[in-house]
């Protein structure tokens, strides 16, 4: 024991000694970048360099001033920035910004209020609220973007030309014509060639085209211009790039305090909305790229906007133009496969080494290219998906007077005016209220269709008054809002006119909106896909009358005593108060009374989901369904799925009537055709799918914790003595697809991407699919169609648990079920 025991009181004091078998401890940790990073890195910064100089020739700022808030976005912004992947620098959406202040202040004071504008980012930052700036209308930016670059076009057209532009886009228009009379052919022929390139390099076919497409097709048409103006010894205006003894530092500002102020607030509001909008973008490119070789964490915002406005410090500081997140150079950064914040670093440390040692490379470069490649930056911020996505969603004439704002006021005003239009449209619509009344055979109906507030309640109540006294009357509302004087009117006439003989159903109510005693008692805070079963609804308590016993209350049928439903694992008391809405059924309850009232209740669960249905669902639907009555059936797919009550095709494919021919049984089996225990009702649902309705697809949707494929894996094939053992046979197939040892006959098995089967069962349920889909090509209408190419077959997977969904692709041995991806709703 003394052994063991310290021979100095104060042996803490002793050095650890390193373990005699475990490795030496090794230097200080190396700063690793991932070769994924190095090679972003280089893409980004061969993109980055022409489109730097070309923004800071339209700009007027010296051209060392891009070099500069290139390398800065990309070191600093990079470093502290709250989204790894986006790549700030000078942006296009600044230039006209930047050229208006140089105008007005000058380029040094316009340093100056860079500096200042990333003091406010920062104050913004700290303050937390980059999601605030979200909340402005995509489209009052996609109208700003399209504004400036309408500007940067009008403006670089001029040197591409062989001019001079002016200061404001009603000047360059109207000295166009005398610009168009007096060309340069070495300027217009160097543009044309810019142009030509930057259009025809990414659209270069064969091998060839993929491996030369992989090189930024503005460094090429940027280089192939140089090269041609070089080799043919043309004369014209080229980059100069001053000694950077000599580059203008900030100074203090001078000017009027309002009009820096208003500029410092303009330059922050359009680096911050830019930046934060390019963060959300930059995510969702994330998202949706293939399995990455390391984690990309999302992007902090807040942080995000103190990284920029750091940058914006920096960058002031040393004389270069304001910085901002850019979608180009951050697009090219995800998709050249960056994984870490360390490609924006690395590309601002080559644009440092270019600026120091590429300086004679450089100077090289003719303005007429640099301007026609921004130009054509500038053309493609006006999108033609943004304008078809804000007409569809009727915002159109915020774009337009946004965009045009910007181009003949200024970004600020214009931004402002658009801002002041979008609250307008948003009062027009809450305040815009349809209020019809056709009387169709004899029945009533007033149809509103929008908002009913305080000034929609005289035409209400006047429509009201031209039903007649004890008629019938529908009234169907169509909006999500109602204000306690539309509610008073409502109910008040609806009152009257009960009063009188007459009866009111009121459709379409919004959840939670209840007119009438009626409703009260039928009504239910819930939407559509409620299930009956452990049913939660939000109900006004009415407390039971005094002497009643509240056991007995709380197990009274729906509408004489209703509660709080308290969760389906309450128990005693607290579970027996449960009482559903009009889709629901109460959780199952524990301990003694009550049982009779609750089968009373379940028995009426189907007429409660119908009654929900006719005054929630089937007024919205109403014209679709006499649209298909009319016109018949005409599904486009025919989808085959087990009868489990948790698989609901509509929701799980967002599907609604009229499109999927829906066939299910137990097992979603394909029973073979011409077989001794066939089965005609699947065969014949498959030829009318086929033959008469002209499907274009078949699908086998199988799905997680299937029940007749765990019945399946115990069944004895030797005994089929009822209709369900029977029936389990046409799986058997599939169970002889997946054998105990499943390599050994050296196949590959049905499997899911990205993680191996759960279990058995799951093994077998894909497995099933796969074999399912070969008895679908057994049948003659199948083989048919199939063979005439009007057809094709689809596999599917669905796991309940975590509501996914899983396709097959064939394309790989043994099939793949892939997890489907979020596709772009807009596009």
């Amino acid at each position: 024991m003394s052994a063991c025991v310290p021979a100095r009181a104060d042996s803490a004091r002793t050095k650890h000694v390193h373990p005699p078998h475990s490795p030496p401890p090794g230097g200080p940790r190396r700063f690793r970048v991932a070769g994924a990073d190095v090679s972003a890195a280089i893409a980004v910064f061969l993109i980055a360099l022409p489109l730097s100089l070309g923004i800071a020739l339209a700009t007027g700022a010296p051209l060392q001033a891009g070099l500069v808030a290139a390398a800065v976005g990309g070191i600093v912004a990079g470093r502290i920035g709250g989204c790894p992947l986006q790549v700030s620098g000078p942006a296009a959406g600044l230039t006209v910004v930047t050229a208006d202040l140089i105008h007005q202040y000058g380029w040094r004071t316009t340093c100056a209020i860079t500096v200042f504008a990333g003091i406010a980012q920062l104050g913004l930052g700290c303050l937390r609220v980059a999601r605030t700036a979200l909340a402005v209308s995509p489209a009052i930016v996609h109208g700003m973007l399209a504004g400036i670059g309408v500007t940067i076009a009008v403006a670089q057209l001029h040197i591409v030309l062989g001019g001079t532009p002016q200061s404001s886009v009603p000047d360059n228009l109207i000295a166009l014509p005398a610009q168009l009379a007096n060309l340069h052919p070495a300027d217009v022929a160097v543009s044309v060639l810019t142009l030509t390139l930057l259009l025809l390099w990414p659209r270069l076919p064969g091998r060839a085209g993929d491996v030369l497409g992989k090189l930024p097709a503005a460094l090429i048409a940027v280089g192939g211009a140089t090269a041609v103006a070089a080799l043919t010894g043309l004369r014209l205006p080229k980059v100069d790039l001053p000694s950077w003894s000599s580059h203008a530092l900030a100074s203090l500002p001078e000017g009027p305090v309002l009009g820096l102020v208003a500029a410092v607030l303009t330059t922050t509001l359009v680096c911050s909305v830019q930046s934060l909008l390019g963060a959300v973008a930059v995510d969702k490119l994330v998202a949706a790229r293939p399995a990455l070789t390391g984690r990309v964490k999302r992007s902090d915002l807040d942080r995000e906007l103190l990284g920029q406005g750091a940058a914006n410090i920096v960058s002031g500081s040393l004389g270069g133009l304001p910085i901002a997140g850019v979608a180009v150079r951050s697009s090219a950064n995800v998709a050249a496969g960056a994984v870490s914040r360390n490609s924006t670093m690395l590309h601002g440390v080559l644009v440092v080494i270019a600026a120091l040692l590429l300086v004679p490379a450089l100077e090289l470069i003719p303005l007429a290219s640099l301007a026609a490649l921004v130009m054509s930056v500038g053309l493609k911020m006006v999108s033609l998906n943004h304008i078809r996505t804000v007409t569809r969603h009727r915002e159109v004439l915020v774009y337009a007077v946004t965009t045009c704002g910007v181009v003949f006021l200024g970004v600020l005003e214009g931004v402002v005016l658009g801002i002041a239009v979008a609250v307008g449209v948003a009062l027009h619509r809450l305040t815009r209220t349809r209020i019809t009344h056709d009387d169709v055979e004899g029945v009533h109906h007033v149809h509103v269709r929008g908002q009913l507030t305080f000034l929609a309640v005289p035409r209400l109540s006047r429509v009201l008054h031209q039903v007649p006294h004890g008629a019938d009357a529908v009234v169907e509302l169509d909006g999500s809002f109602m204000d306690h004087a539309a509610y008073e009117t409502l109910q008040d006439w609806q009152r009257t006119h009960t009063a009188q003989g007459g009866s009111v159903d009121i459709t379409g109510r919004r959840p939670g909106t209840r007119i009438s005693e009626p409703a009260e008692v039928d009504g239910c805070r819930c939407r559509p896909w409620t299930p009956w079963r452990n049913h939660q609804c939000e109900r006004p308590s009415k407390a039971p009358a005094p002497g009643t016993d509240r056991r007995a209350a709380a197990s009274a049928p729906t509408g004489e005593s209703p509660g709080t439903t308290t969760g389906p694992n309450a128990s005693g008391a607290s579970g027996e108060s449960g009482v559903p809405g009009a889709h629901g059924a109460p959780a199952a309850t524990s301990g003694t009374g009550g049982t009779g009232g609750t089968d009373q209740r379940r028995g009426h669960e189907l007429a409660r989901g119908i009654s929900a249905f006719h005054r929630n669902t089937a007024p919205l639907m109403r014209r679709e369904l006499a649209r298909l009555a009319r016109e018949g059936q005409q599904p486009s797919q025919l989808f085959l799925t087990c009868a489990d009550s948790r698989v609901v095709t509509s929701m799980i494919t967002s599907s609604g009537p009229g499109d999927l021919f829906v066939v299910r049984n137990v097992g979603n089996f394909v029973p073979l055709p011409g077989e001794e225990s066939g089965d005609d009702s699947v065969a014949a649902a498959i030829e009318y799918a086929v033959d008469v309705l002209k499907v274009r697809s078949i699908t086998v949707c199988g799905h997680s914790g299937c029940g007749a494929m765990q019945a399946l894996l115990g069944a004895d094939p030797a005994v089929a003595r009822t209709p369900l053992q029977r029936w389990l046979r046409h799986g058997l197939p599939s169970l002889d697809r997946v054998p105990a040892d499943a390599a050994e006959d050296g196949r590959e098995r049905p499997r899911l991407a990205g993680r191996a089967p759960a279990d058995a069962a799951e093994r077998l349920c894909l497995a099933n699919v796969v074999q399912q889909l070969e008895h679908l090509r057994a049948h003659e209408s199948v083989a048919r169609a199939l063979g005439a190419g009007d057809l094709e077959l689809q596999g599917m997977y669905f796991h309940v648990g975590e509501a996914q969904s899983y396709l097959l692709s064939e394309d790989t041995e043994g099939g793949v079920f892939e997890l489907v991806r979020e596709t772009n709703l807009t596009a």
